[in-house]
């Protein structure tokens, strides 16, 4: 007998996987990466905690599909940010349940834990998102299967539903205890979460979303740098390091570059459609936060031309141009 585990990263998908796997079950853990799962490649982080119990993992790359198709429109809306629990949930069981076959398996098991989160796991949402991804009793719950209605897995024997658990709530008591029994060293702390639940990041999505529409590279351009709103309107991003240098220096359909050539410092985003006087700002902002000296000229490429530029007034004037991120 095989299951799939759809695997966060979390310390209850992680403690899912060691109770199902400890009946005798083969598990693969896969991790769907919708884009916003985190800023920085997890893959390896994920690997060395799954190893600790045994198991290993595939990671799926769904981050196209998640962009076209559920992110701007949710079947059952938003929480707090932009974050669109309930179909992203059903979206990932609808991968792992298409992949049964493939990988022999013959049903899922999730890490989530009845009453902890209060949109995404409670009893009516679990029941929304195996109606919405057709899992027809294969989808496996066991931090909290005795609370849950018995699913096929259990009906038939192949797990027993008596080794499985009843936690509900936000309470991680259980949790750490089995931690120190099973002696899992790493693990996931509460607290992390989708980027989509990040205030700034919900609020530079929603700006680009009324400003014009939205295209699959803004999901880089939303993590990243300083989000700016110029005078005329146009949306500009300005690096804050050398790392975010290298994750902005991409071909964005909608941007235009400005990279600094004598002065060390970030690389800059500007709308091409933008105004003569907003391009002409954001050369100046970008030298800014470079390491440029007051009232001297630098050379800058912009738009495939190498013009001459002096960084804008002050950082304490250009603070009114950043989005609120908060």
């Amino acid at each position: 007998m095989k299951a799939l585990a759809l695997y966060s990263g979390g310390l209850d998908s992680l403690l899912s996987i060691k109770i199902v796997k400890d009946l005798g079950i083969d598990v693969l853990a896969l991790h769907f990466n919708i884009g916003f799962g985190a800023k920085h490649d997890r893959s390896e982080i994920l690997r060395k905690r799954l190893a600790q119990i045994g198991v290993e993992l595939e990671v799926v790359d769904i981050r196209k599909q998640f962009f076209s198709e559920i992110l701007f429109d949710p079947k059952y809306g938003y929480g707090k940010y932009f974050n669109p629990c309930i179909d992203c949930h059903a979206n990932m069981f609808a991968h792992a349940l298409s992949m049964l076959e493939s990988k022999g398996a013959s049903f899922v098991i999730s890490g989530e834990v009845l009453g902890q989160r209060p949109k995404s796991q409670r009893a009516e949402a679990l029941k929304l998102v195996e109606k919405l991804c057709h899992a027809e009793g294969l989808i496996v719950r066991p931090m909290s299967a005795k609370l849950l209605p018995m699913t096929i897995p259990e009906q038939k024997g192949w797990i027993d539903r008596e080794k499985l658990l009843d936690i509900h709530g936000r309470g991680r008591e259980r949790q750490l205890k089995m931690v120190e029994e099973y002696g899992i060293l790493d693990y996931e702390r509460p607290g992390g979460g989708c980027l989509l639940t990040d205030s700034s990041i919900a609020n530079k999505l929603k700006d680009i979303q009324s400003h014009r529409e939205v295209c699959y590279e803004d999901m880089e351009l939303v993590k990243f740098g300083r989000y700016m709103i110029l005078p005329d309107g146009a949306r500009c991003v300005i690096a804050r390091n050398a790392e975010e240098n290298e994750r902005l220096n991409f071909a964005h359909p909608k941007m235009s570059k400005i990279v600094l050539l004598d002065c060390v410092g970030p690389l800059g985003l500007i709308e091409k459609d933008a105004t003569q006087a907003d391009k002409q700002l954001a050369v100046e902002l970008t030298l800014l936060y470079g390491k440029s000296e007051s009232g001297k000229s630098y050379r800058v490429r912009f738009e495939e031309e190498e013009i001459h530029a002096v960084a804008f007034q002050s950082k304490e004037k250009a603070k009114k141009f950043l989005i609120q991120e908060h």
